[in-house]
């Protein structure tokens, strides 16, 4: 049987090390072999692509675990505004004026960056603005744009534009029966559907819990803000006498079907709360540093067993969505806030961007090239070093999703770019009048 694609002449990433050269042949839409040194002249005049990786590096996809992609047509907006009046006065007012043509635009727009940055699976933190359509929009960008996605519907039943909770049960239903059975087509991206509560603060707990069991029978999770600012924990004291995290857990919310996002003001019995529980945290330190939010302790997260993933957080308070510069902003983050060079190690960091994944035979293809050969990263003394400190989205030159070969080249093989930009800038423009900002 043929090869579906070779890759070879690059540095390869596998669990056991690096091999320079390697390569690794796929085959639908599965890795099939991964060795070191050159492939023998069989395997390259028979497989059907062929791809030379010279001055590269082939690793897992990276995984953007949160993001939301209405704000990438709010880029630039913090403005010194800290979290809540940021949300009460732009955010919330643009996502409520959305039409669902703007969201499928913003969606289309934040797909592609994210895969030209290297991310072959994302975590959409999805706000539903007025209709079902505005979830229909982003479920068919993402199958357009053939990345790995996870929509997790963001909701809310209390204060500003809260919802019946009834509603969004039913709602997560039905989208839970459309997405249940794409999990395990190896040729097609994962598109999954997950509850996503805005913040323990927005939402009361007997919808936490109800949404929560319909995840969890749904083979899902919840994915939650949680502890992101001060005066978010202040407000649960307040509340419920309790921290944000110390109260999902009374309702029986903290387990392994469940992200915490952002986690920035917890003490050491809360993250050993979260590491007793099996949880996970999603860490976004660019949005956290933007915002003026905090740092999330990850080196003591890590040092107690608490699972990480890396998020961008959306585009208006990052505001970017490159996963190479989230990983290198964790990394000097937490080295200045202990005051401790030898805090954290970039091959540490860049097995969490790549959401634990390795480059294994029978493993799903979900692979980037990433090039090093330019004078950002030259000489590469260390190649994990050169990837999470000397490198940036835009070094991203290949990404195959499921044996898919998306982008080639910096190229994207299936979406007029230049087009949906054009489009975006006219949608902006029509956004911003009809929510009063202009």
């Amino acid at each position: 049987m043929a090869t579906d694609i070779l890759i070879y002449d690059g540095a390869v990433r596998t669990e056991q090390g690096w091999l320079s050269p390697g390569y690794v042949a796929i085959q639908d839409g599965r890795i099939q072999t991964v060795a070191a040194g050159r492939p023998d002249e069989e395997l390259l005049k028979s497989a059907r692509q062929v791809i030379r990786a010279e001055g590269k590096a082939l690793i897992p996809g990276l995984t953007n675990g949160h993001t939301h992609f209405s704000q990438t047509f709010m880029r630039g907006l913090a403005a010194g505004r800290p979290l809540l009046r940021w949300l009460k006065e732009l955010i919330w007012p643009l996502q409520s004026a959305m039409s669902v043509e703007e969201m499928r635009l913003a969606a289309l727009l934040g797909l592609v960056e994210n895969l030209k940055c290297g991310c072959t699976s994302v975590v959409q933190h999805h706000k539903v603005t007025t209709t079902r359509d505005h979830t229909g929009v982003v479920m068919e960008a993402a199958k357009q744009v053939g990345i790995n996605c996870v929509i997790a519907r963001l909701w809310s039943d209390k204060g500003v534009n809260s919802e019946d909770a009834t509603a969004i049960l039913d709602e997560m239903e039905e989208w839970f029966a459309l997405t249940r059975d794409s999990a395990d087509l190896p040729s097609r991206p994962f598109l999954h559907f997950a509850s996503g509560p805005a913040t323990p603060w927005r939402c009361s707990a007997d919808c936490l819990q109800k949404t929560h069991d319909l995840a969890v029978k749904n083979g899902s999770f919840t994915h939650i803000h949680v502890a992101e600012t001060r005066d978010e924990i202040q407000m649960s004291l307040d509340e419920y006498g309790l921290t944000p995290i110390r109260w999902l857990d009374t309702l029986g919310i903290l387990g392994p079907q469940s992200q915490i996002v952002h986690a920035v003001w917890v003490d050491e019995g809360e993250i050993e709360l979260l590491a007793r529980r099996g949880a996970l945290v999603v860490h976004c330190p660019v949005s956290n540093a933007v915002m003026g939010s905090g740092i999330a302790p990850i080196p003591a997260m890590l040092d107690q067993g608490v699972t990480l993933r890396l998020g961008s957080d959306g585009p208006a308070s990052n505001d970017t969505q490159d996963l190479f510069e989230t990983t290198k902003m964790a990394l000097s983050l937490a080295r200045a806030h202990l005051v401790d060079a030898s805090v954290l190690q970039p091959a540490q960091l860049l097995s969490i961007a790549v959401g634990g994944q390795d480059i294994i035979p029978g493993s799903v293809a979900d692979l980037i090239l990433v090039n090093l050969a330019h004078e950002r990263a030259m000489p590469v003394h260390d190649l994990d070093s050169a990837l999470v400190l000397c490198s940036h989205g835009s070094d991203v030159d290949t990404v195959i999703v499921r044996g898919n070969i998306l982008m080639k080249d910096r190229r994207l093989l299936h979406i007029d770019e230049e087009a949906l930009l054009k489009e975006c800038i006219q949608a902006v423009i029509l956004l911003r009048k009809r929510a009063g900002l202009d």
